[in-house]
């Protein structure tokens, strides 16, 4: 009896440390563990959670996630928030809920407000990509945020310290002690809005310009030109101008007959042509539509069980790190059209 006892007792040990053995070499993914990898001939379908259809840039993001996904055996859906945060929450949650995506690709109006569904995205086993905007509470950084996440995006500090990189140099070409340079911000309410203009004020001020205007200028040419009619009135003697390159689309032509300098965010073909023609100074590019691509890339890759790169910095896109100008630009085209 004894022996019989010490026999099955032994046996038990056993089970228990195979079993041990087995959790621990078991592959973690996220919060929901294990993630089966897609069969390679599996059609996989991606969610892209764009800023808003109306938006040429997040068009263009979208037409380069449709390419490369109707080129590797995916489908690939826009969900439209138009430009509301708690909207794509919400689409974030119901996607979760149902698992129609393999893949959700979430350009974030806010990333500190999708954090809760990105992580219950991860947790359900869904490939999730963060493009463009930091997804997380820090706004200075390419990293991922999201344990299990993978990140390409074009962090707002190190946008707008390129932006004041443009503006300086501007502000160099005019020979202006101090230069005067009014800043155009997108919205005033949305985090990456606000720290992308922090960083570029602080580095404007650094370098010895003089910020004498900074108001909201949107995303559209009605609002960059309403905003810089205000900019005319009280600052006749303006010098440089930053805003979205649709904003200074708007803009310049109040301009003219005077020396100013304008530099646009967003690097669309007008922004290039603009910059190319010099009529204006500079543009900061993210070329978009490879952006989209490189995200769909990185997601189908990653949900058919390949390794891929936790975090892209997207300035690397471009051999010169976003600072468009007229001698970096020569003989580039642009990836979207506003």
């Amino acid at each position: 009896m004894n022996r019989s006892l010490r026999l099955l007792a032994s046996a038990a040990v056993a089970a228990l440390l195979v079993l041990s053995s087995l959790a621990c070499s078991r592959p973690e993914t996220g919060a929901g563990g294990a993630t089966p990898a897609k069969s390679p001939d599996q059609k996989l379908n991606i969610g892209f959670f764009g800023f808003a259809k109306a938006n040429s840039f997040a068009q263009a993001t979208w037409a380069g996630v449709q390419e490369y996904a109707a080129a590797h055996n995916a489908t690939a859906t826009f969900l439209d928030p138009n430009f509301d945060a708690t909207t794509q929450v919400n689409q974030l949650q119901d996607a979760v809920a149902s698992k129609r995506y393999d893949v959700m690709i979430v350009q974030a109006n806010d990333g500190t407000a999708v954090v809760a569904a990105v992580k219950q995205a991860v947790a359900a086993g869904i490939t999730v990509v963060t493009e463009f905007t930091p997804v997380g509470g820090r706004y200075d950084t390419t990293d991922a945020q999201v344990p299990g996440t993978v990140s390409i995006v074009d962090a707002p500090t190190f946008n707008g310290e390129g932006l004041a990189t443009l503006g300086l140099g501007a502000c160099k070409e005019l020979a202006a002690r101090p230069c005067k340079v009014a800043y155009l911000q997108g919205f005033a309410n949305y985090p990456l809005d606000t720290a992308r203009t922090n960083a570029a004020e602080a580095a404007l001020r650094a370098g010895g310009a003089d910020v004498v205007a900074s108001v909201v200028g949107g995303y559209t040419q009605d609002a960059g030109r309403a905003a810089f009619q205000n900019v005319l009135q009280a600052h006749p003697d303006v010098q440089v101008v930053i805003g979205s390159s649709q904003a200074i689309q708007g803009a310049a032509p109040l301009a003219a007959g005077k020396n100013i300098k304008f530099i646009g965010n967003g690097g669309s073909a007008q922004a290039f042509a603009a910059v190319q023609s010099g009529a204006w100074y500079g543009a900061y590019v993210v070329p978009e539509k490879a952006e989209g691509a490189r995200a769909a890339e990185l997601g189908l890759a990653k949900a058919r069980g390949q390794s891929v790169p936790t975090a892209t910095d997207a300035r690397t896109l471009t051999p010169y790190r976003g600072l468009g100008t007229r001698d970096t630009l020569r003989g580039q085209n642009a990836d979207y059209s506003d």
